[in-house]
């Protein structure tokens, strides 16, 4: 039985501070104990949500879930995309722009092809949105392997970097998909839903450019007079993120899109160094902000997902965190000198999190409570609670074996290639 709406409104925040708290003195034995973040804040959201204690009652359709999760997926994609742009992936672009303009559209085909194989009554659409939902990976689920030293560094930065930017390159298709779905299920009235996304693109990435360009220009040449201080460029930067979401999202057009080129462009402004000084703040908010959707997401998602997932919800959580995932990896590096163990660690350790549980969201935001908000829902939930426990289990065991491999490779293989390192990401609070 839940507690009295009374008591929840005085438990929920003081329950989210110490939980954050705990896991934040406690982060790096969690570490060393293969336990993620993800893992900590799903548990106690499933523990305290209506599965469990009843003590956190979330519904996934409350208005304040929706905004906390696009500003956290705003923030992270602002930072990553201003960290870690291609050109600046210490000269060795080829295998990140492999994985994402191969890597990352046969992922969708192919999660395309195998969710219309499970659910053929659902269509095209519904099938092409599910596979663009669970397409982007999440490094932080898989910490131990980009932050283990034995890791090659090539092979660690070449996770790091997908995964920093693939969720802003997946963007754009989800919000085409969903508004493709949204028209099919006759939400749009009137209105063509290829004009509706195509402004909403459009205005997205002029919204992106003002906001980057201008505020970076500024900041620049405040800096340059000394009218300003590392502390308040720090805010200067959050709130720069802020502007590009909430400045498009203003205009109907995708604040998530606006975010991803502010942040891009920011870092051309500035420069890609000091530009990563400057997002410390917002990395950290995003973080924070991040522990809170993970919460939530096991409150409100996990108990339904479960008692409603079917045979099918399986295999498509199943195929698209290994074959639907491994063979697109494997089409993008072979043939260009990486070993088999290579190809297999970097399509295994292509974890789905956060990223997928806030396009579920606003899926369910676009298309309504309804049959097929729920079957997104629950598909994105299983997929994502199974990546959470296999990638975490697997991530030290694994980064430690392959490490041992990797170290007995010749110098000249391309695991071993010295290159410069990729600007830093902020994946968890032990990092």
């Amino acid at each position: 039985m839940g507690w009295s709406q009374d008591v929840a409104d005085i438990a929920i925040p003081l329950l989210l501070g110490g939980s954050v708290l705990v896991y934040a003195i406690l982060a790096r034995r969690l570490e060393r104990l293969g336990v993620t973040a993800a893992m900590v804040f799903v548990a106690i959201g499933v523990a305290l949500g209506e599965s469990g204690t009843g003590i956190v009652p979330v519904d996934p359709h409350a208005p304040w879930l929706l905004s906390v999760a696009e500003i956290t997926l705003a923030l992270l994609l602002f930072s990553d995309a201003a960290r870690l742009r291609l050109r600046e992936v210490g000269g060795d672009p080829r295998p990140v722009g492999r994985l994402l303009f191969i890597g990352l559209p046969l992922t969708i085909v192919a999660g395309t092809l195998l969710a219309f194989a499970v659910f053929p009554s659902s269509g095209w659409a519904v099938a092409a949105l599910i596979a663009a939902l669970l397409a982007p990976t999440d490094a932080a689920l898989g910490a131990a392997v980009v932050s283990d030293v034995r890791v090659p560094a090539r092979v660690r930065r070449l996770l790091n970097v997908e995964s920093g930017l693939n969720d802003g390159l997946a963007t754009p298709v989800v919000t085409v998909l969903i508004a493709a779905v949204a028209a099919q299920a006759g939400l749009l009235g009137e209105e063509s839903w290829e004009v509706r996304a195509l402004w909403s693109l459009t205005i997205g990435v002029v919204v992106g450019v003002v906001v980057g360009g201008g505020g970076g220009m500024a900041l620049r040449s405040c800096r340059r007079r000394g009218w300003t201080s590392p502390l308040s460029e720090q805010v200067a930067a959050f709130a720069l993120a802020l502007l590009s979401y909430l400045g498009a999202t203003a205009v109907a057009a995708n604040g998530f899109v606006a975010a991803f080129v502010g942040g891009m462009v920011l870092a051309a402004a500035l420069g890609s160094q000091e530009a990563g000084a400057d997002l410390e703040y917002t990395e950290t908010s995003g973080l924070l902000a991040s522990y809170v959707v993970w919460l939530a997401f096991g409150a409100a998602m996990v108990g339904p997902a479960l008692a409603r997932a079917t045979v099918g919800t399986v295999l498509i959580a199943v195929g698209a965190l290994t074959v639907v995932r491994m063979l697109p990896v494997a089409i993008a590096m072979v043939g260009r000198g990486w070993s088999v163990p290579t190809i297999a660690f970097v399509g295994w350790f292509g974890p789905r999190g956060l990223a997928t549980v806030i396009f579920a969201l606003i899926a369910l935001e676009s298309l309504g409570a309804s049959a097929l908000s729920d079957h997104l829902l629950d598909v994105a939930a299983v997929t994502v609670l199974g990546s959470i426990l296999a990638h975490g289990v697997s991530a030290a065991p694994l980064a430690v074996r392959y490490g041992r491999w990797a170290a007995g490779r010749p110098a000249t293989s391309p695991e071993l290639v010295e290159v410069a390192p990729a600007p830093r990401r902020r994946l968890d609070l032990h990092t």
